[in-house]
């Protein structure tokens, strides 16, 4: 069973690409908004060749586009331009996330769009911000982790810095998107009128670093990269077992006390250097070796075990393949069956958030190239021949329909 969206009745478009704007309008989508998404002629959203790839379809553009429909247009072209104002009357929101400048460029600059819609939302997501020396230049995810100090702090002293391997600026800031969205429909329930939202990848970057951030502003030194390991207390981390890891976090003494016991390291109690937390992470990697030297001595199944009994706060480091099978994420359902047109059935990872206990509906894979650019633009009016004779003259492009998935509405 799922739960429509509260959403429905709002049209969004959506001018996306790759990562940020794309999820974040996806769970605009499975809110329940028509999110029409414009792709360029010739291949359209980059994602959808992006890896990996199964019978010709992009498992990354699948995690991405759900409940979607595409429209394929060139609106840099004069007519193009056109059918996309023509659009954007119809609309509630506009999102996009194309170079800094570049849709401005095109003639639809904020009050231009405030001249073709009053009451439209325009959400503008850029990589650096708004303003200063930086903001016209593109961004990426990777680059904004390092830019943020967030590669500065991951990995290890001995690997190096490290990237979490992660879209985590470009989903952070898709989640931004979506309560913009919801403000900036609020706000025009208030005023009357749209508004202009700016969102950017570092703004999430400073967001996610804002407890270092201010450390270091307060005066406390630049942290060192910890590995698995946690600034605030140890034991935190991954600890070896005789065939895999399991990751501890022990933030007092009742709970190190009883770790202790279960990995039969008593004689720690009292060792110099192990009395307290701040002992500990002044001593960290001194209790971190001699606790891996006792928890190796374990298989991961026994470690499991004993560090349940002992109540001690833990998980396996579980591989993906693990996860998907994994009793609480399968009793969660949070993982959903959908039907593809070109690979049948498929995983979908569902919005984390259940309403009366229910997830929120999936009407539709996400979208083949163009498989919406006729019905669309027939519901603006125009007629088979108008758009028979926009097609001939490479403005727009049209795919097959795509069917809905009603069993899961």
């Amino acid at each position: 069973m799922s739960i429509p969206g509260s959403l429905n009745g709002i049209r969004i478009v959506e001018i996306g690409t790759s990562v940020a704007v794309p999820y974040g309008c996806q769970i605009l989508a499975d809110f329940g908004a028509e999110v029409i998404k414009i792709e360029r002629l010739n291949g359209g959203d980059d994602a959808r060749t992006w890896a990996p790839i199964v019978d010709d379809v992009s498992i990354t553009f699948l995690s991405l586009n759900r409940n979607k429909k595409s429209v394929v247009l060139n609106y840099k072209d004069e007519e193009g331009a056109k059918l996309l104002e023509e659009l954007l009357q119809t609309a509630d929101v506009l999102v996009q996330n194309l170079r800094p400048g570049a849709l401005a460029k095109a003639g639809f600059s904020w009050e231009r769009l405030q001249e073709i819609n009053p009451n439209l939302i325009y959400v503008e997501m850029t990589g650096y911000g708004r303003t200063g020396p930086r903001h016209l230049q593109p961004a990426y995810d990777a680059m904004l982790q390092a830019y943020s100090g967030v590669v500065s702090i991951t990995g290890s002293e001995d690997s190096g810095p490290a990237r979490v391997p992660l879209s985590m600026m470009d989903m952070g800031t898709g989640m931004w998107i979506t309560m913009a969205v919801f403000d900036g429909l609020r706000r025009r329930e208030v005023e009357g009128k749209g508004s202009h939202v700016e969102v950017s990848l570092l703004q999430t970057a400073l967001g996610w670093v804002n407890t270092p951030l201010m450390s270091v502003a307060a005066g406390s030194p630049v942290p060192k990269r910890l590995g698995s390991g946690f600034r605030g207390n140890v034991p935190n981390g991954a600890f070896p077992a005789s065939d895999g890891y399991v990751f501890l976090s022990v933030g007092n003494n009742d709970s190190f006390y009883r770790l202790l016991e279960a990995i039969e390291a008593e004689h720690l109690k009292d060792a110099e250097g192990f009395e307290d937390n701040l002992a500990r992470v002044q001593n960290r990697n001194r209790v971190n070796e001699a606790l891996g030297e006792a928890t190796v001595k374990f298989t991961m199944d026994e470690l499991l075990q004993r560090l349940d009994a002992a109540k001690v706060p833990h998980s396996a480091v579980n591989t993906l393949d693990k996860v998907i099978t994994d009793p609480q994420v399968q009793a969660l359902g949070q993982l959903e069956e959908l039907e593809h047109p070109q690979l049948g059935r498929y995983t979908a990872v569902n919005t984390p958030l259940t309403v009366n206990g229910e997830y929120l509906a999936h009407t539709q894979a996400p979208p083949l190239l163009g498989s919406d650019t006729a019905a669309v633009l027939g519901g603006l009016g125009l007629s088979d021949e108008r758009i028979s004779d926009l097609l001939s003259a490479g403005i727009i492009e049209t795919g097959e329909p795509q069917p809905k998935n009603e069993g899961n509405a």
